[in-house]
Protein backbone atom coordinates (compact mmCIF):
# COMPACT_ATOMS: atom_id res chain seq x y z
CA UNK A 1 0.00 0.00 0.00
CA UNK A 2 1.66 3.19 -1.32
CA UNK A 3 0.62 6.16 1.47
CA UNK A 4 0.18 9.75 -0.31
CA UNK A 5 0.55 12.80 2.10
CA UNK A 6 -1.50 15.94 1.08
CA UNK A 7 0.71 19.20 1.21
CA UNK A 8 -1.04 22.14 1.96
CA UNK A 9 1.56 25.31 1.01
CA UNK A 10 1.55 28.32 2.82
CA UNK A 11 2.41 31.55 1.32
CA UNK A 12 5.19 32.53 3.99
CA UNK A 13 6.75 35.68 2.77
CA UNK A 14 8.17 37.54 -0.16
CA UNK A 15 11.54 35.93 -1.42
CA UNK A 16 13.57 39.28 -1.13
CA UNK A 17 12.63 39.56 2.61
CA UNK A 18 14.82 36.86 3.59
CA UNK A 19 18.60 37.53 3.88
CA UNK A 20 20.82 36.01 1.57
CA UNK A 21 22.86 33.13 2.71
CA UNK A 22 20.53 33.43 6.11
CA UNK A 23 17.18 33.40 7.69
CA UNK A 24 14.37 34.15 8.92
CA UNK A 25 11.67 33.20 11.52
CA UNK A 26 8.06 31.97 10.41
CA UNK A 27 4.92 31.73 12.22
CA UNK A 28 2.03 29.05 10.68
CA UNK A 29 -0.88 28.41 13.22
CA UNK A 30 0.89 28.02 16.43
CA UNK A 31 4.69 26.84 14.90
CA UNK A 32 7.50 28.98 14.57
CA UNK A 33 9.65 27.97 11.70
CA UNK A 34 12.83 28.51 10.54
CA UNK A 35 12.84 29.45 6.22
CA UNK A 36 16.58 29.62 5.36
CA UNK A 37 17.67 31.23 2.05
CA UNK A 38 21.09 29.21 1.09
CA UNK A 39 22.10 31.27 -1.89
CA UNK A 40 25.27 30.01 -2.21
CA UNK A 41 23.56 26.18 -3.44
CA UNK A 42 20.84 28.48 -4.88
CA UNK A 43 18.60 26.55 -2.25
CA UNK A 44 15.51 26.78 0.24
CA UNK A 45 15.17 25.08 3.66
CA UNK A 46 12.47 24.84 6.71
CA UNK A 47 12.89 23.61 9.48
CA UNK A 48 11.27 24.04 12.83
CA UNK A 49 12.64 27.13 14.99
CA UNK A 50 13.34 25.44 18.00
CA UNK A 51 16.58 23.91 18.94
CA UNK A 52 15.57 20.30 20.35
CA UNK A 53 18.85 20.66 22.49
CA UNK A 54 18.16 23.43 24.72
CA UNK A 55 14.16 23.77 23.44
CA UNK A 56 15.69 27.70 22.60
CA UNK A 57 13.67 29.11 19.35
CA UNK A 58 16.97 30.18 18.14
CA UNK A 59 17.89 28.39 14.72
CA UNK A 60 16.37 31.40 12.38
CA UNK A 61 19.36 33.11 13.55
CA UNK A 62 22.04 30.42 12.90
CA UNK A 63 24.65 30.65 10.63
CA UNK A 64 24.23 27.47 7.39
CA UNK A 65 26.94 26.03 5.72
CA UNK A 66 28.23 22.94 4.41
CA UNK A 67 30.20 19.36 5.79
CA UNK A 68 30.76 17.26 2.79
CA UNK A 69 28.51 18.83 1.16
CA UNK A 70 25.52 18.71 3.27
CA UNK A 71 23.71 21.62 3.90
CA UNK A 72 23.46 22.78 7.51
CA UNK A 73 22.21 25.16 10.03
CA UNK A 74 24.22 25.80 13.29
CA UNK A 75 22.05 26.52 16.44
CA UNK A 76 23.17 29.71 17.99
CA UNK A 77 23.59 29.45 21.41
CA UNK A 78 25.12 25.96 21.56
CA UNK A 79 26.52 25.27 18.04
CA UNK A 80 25.02 21.92 17.27
CA UNK A 81 25.04 20.93 14.14
CA UNK A 82 21.63 20.09 12.07
CA UNK A 83 21.56 18.81 8.59
CA UNK A 84 18.83 20.90 6.50
CA UNK A 85 17.89 18.07 3.91
CA UNK A 86 16.49 15.84 6.68
CA UNK A 87 17.44 16.99 10.44
CA UNK A 88 19.64 14.77 11.49
CA UNK A 89 22.18 16.45 14.22
CA UNK A 90 25.61 16.09 12.79
CA UNK A 91 28.11 16.89 15.05
CA UNK A 92 26.74 14.93 18.07
CA UNK A 93 25.26 11.55 19.23
CA UNK A 94 22.37 12.91 20.73
CA UNK A 95 19.17 11.24 19.48
CA UNK A 96 17.80 15.03 18.74
CA UNK A 97 16.69 15.98 15.63
CA UNK A 98 14.96 18.67 13.22
CA UNK A 99 11.77 18.64 11.60
CA UNK A 100 11.58 19.68 7.82
CA UNK A 101 9.33 21.25 5.86
CA UNK A 102 9.20 21.40 1.87
CA UNK A 103 9.76 25.12 0.31
CA UNK A 104 9.27 26.16 -3.29
CA UNK A 105 9.57 29.85 -4.44
CA UNK A 106 7.09 30.69 -6.93
CA UNK A 107 6.50 34.55 -8.41
CA UNK A 108 8.50 35.79 -6.11
CA UNK A 109 7.18 34.41 -3.28
CA UNK A 110 8.44 31.72 -0.88
CA UNK A 111 5.52 28.66 0.27
CA UNK A 112 6.54 26.23 2.88
CA UNK A 113 4.65 22.57 2.60
CA UNK A 114 2.99 21.39 5.10
CA UNK A 115 1.06 17.76 5.62
CA UNK A 116 -2.33 17.29 7.53
CA UNK A 117 -0.67 15.23 9.93
CA UNK A 118 1.28 18.71 10.77
CA UNK A 119 -2.34 20.35 10.87
CA UNK A 120 -3.34 17.66 13.19
CA UNK A 121 -0.36 18.35 15.54
CA UNK A 122 -1.53 21.77 16.07
CA UNK A 123 -4.74 20.66 17.56
CA UNK A 124 -3.57 18.21 19.65
CA UNK A 125 -0.33 19.64 20.94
Amino acid sequence: MIETKVINWFKACNAIDVPVNGGVCVKYNDKQVALFHFSRRGEWYATQNECPHRQQMALSRGMIGTQNEEPKVACPFHKKTFSLIDGHCINDEDECSLTTYPVKVENGYVYIGFSEDDDREEVYA
